[in-house]
């Protein structure tokens, strides 16, 4: 359907925003959290589970 497109980009758009906004928001601050208690060594292996 062709009139669907301004619709996809428009929930591609929503998606992407919202991703951005969980990470600034919990992923980012979790992982300085954890960097200042763990070793780099345990650090290394949780970025590899990811």
């Amino acid at each position: 359907m062709p009139q669907m497109g301004p619709l996809n980009w428009l929930m591609l758009m929503i998606y992407f925003s919202m991703i951005l906004i969980m990470y600034n928001t919990f992923i980012y601050p979790m992982f300085t959290y954890h960097t200042k208690k763990l070793k780099m060594n345990k650090m290394s292996k949780m970025i590899w589970k990811w």
